[in-house]
């Protein structure tokens, strides 16, 4: 069944499209869905209860779940409002991960402190069996002599030749804000993005679902990853 979906968007409602699909059929689900925060998605009511939008979400992601394979990741994006309670549907069901803070300020609403990142929940299907790649970034050199910026107390030569891991805060990849790279979706994602998480969690032949297509980023950052072999699904629909 999950062959008629690969490498197609289909339009429809996520719940029903994914409950057609096999167990253990994907080898990564990344979902961004609408944040409930009465943005203008055409036909979908983003102004639900909040009961009734927690009641939604776990239908879905348990779905999601279901359909991961063992060796699989689901990476879900949203506001630490919501992401704290999904936790509280993964965890009897998946692994934590972690939590991944993309530095991506956003506008303060009320009596609060400046909302500075979004956040990523990774959760893994079976933590031993899960894939996962690697990914590091140069070691920060001075611009002049191209030398180490650091000394690391005589023990450099203990560092990794492609250097440091790459952490769980994100600040090198920015929100698209120019009109002229933007949709009138009221939440695009930049293509960087997704890159790095496939990068991190799938390989050759890899399967990928998004349930929610929003502006096609992700499928533009499935054509170009680094290894664009990955295949992917997509629904276009909400609720």
């Amino acid at each position: 069944m999950i062959k008629a979906y690969i490498d197609t968007i289909t339009a429809g409602n996520c719940l029903d499209l994914l409950k057609r699909l096999p167990d253990n059929s994907v080898d990564m689900a990344f979902a961004d869905p609408p944040f409930n925060l009465k943005k203008k998605y055409g036909k979908y009511n983003d102004h639900l209860k909040n009961q009734e939008y927690l009641d939604w979400c776990k239908m879905w992601i348990l779905e999601l779940v279901r359909i991961t394979k063992p060796t699989g990741s689901i990476f879900l994006h949203n506001i630490p409002k919501w992401l704290i309670r999904y936790s509280h549907f993964l965890d009897d069901v998946a692994s934590f991960k972690h939590w991944i803070a993309w530095d991506a300020q956003t506008a303060p609403m009320g009596k609060t402190l400046q909302p500075s990142h979004y956040g990523i929940l990774f959760y893994a299907k079976d933590s031993k069996k899960l894939i996962f790649n690697e990914l590091r970034y140069p070691h920060k050199r001075t611009r002049q002599a191209n030398m180490l910026a650091k000394d690391y107390g005589g023990k450099k030569y203990l560092l990794h030749p492609y250097g440091p891991l790459v952490s769980d805060v994100w600040t090198d990849i920015h929100r698209i804000k120019h009109s002229k790279y933007r949709d009138t979706h009221p939440c695009q994602l930049p293509i960087h993005l997704l890159e790095r998480l496939i990068l991190m969690a799938t390989n050759e032949n890899d399967i990928i679902l998004d349930p929610f297509v929003g502006t096609g980023t992700r499928i533009i950052s499935f054509s170009f990853v680094a290894h664009s072999f990955t295949r992917a699904a997509y629904f276009n629909g909400n609720k």
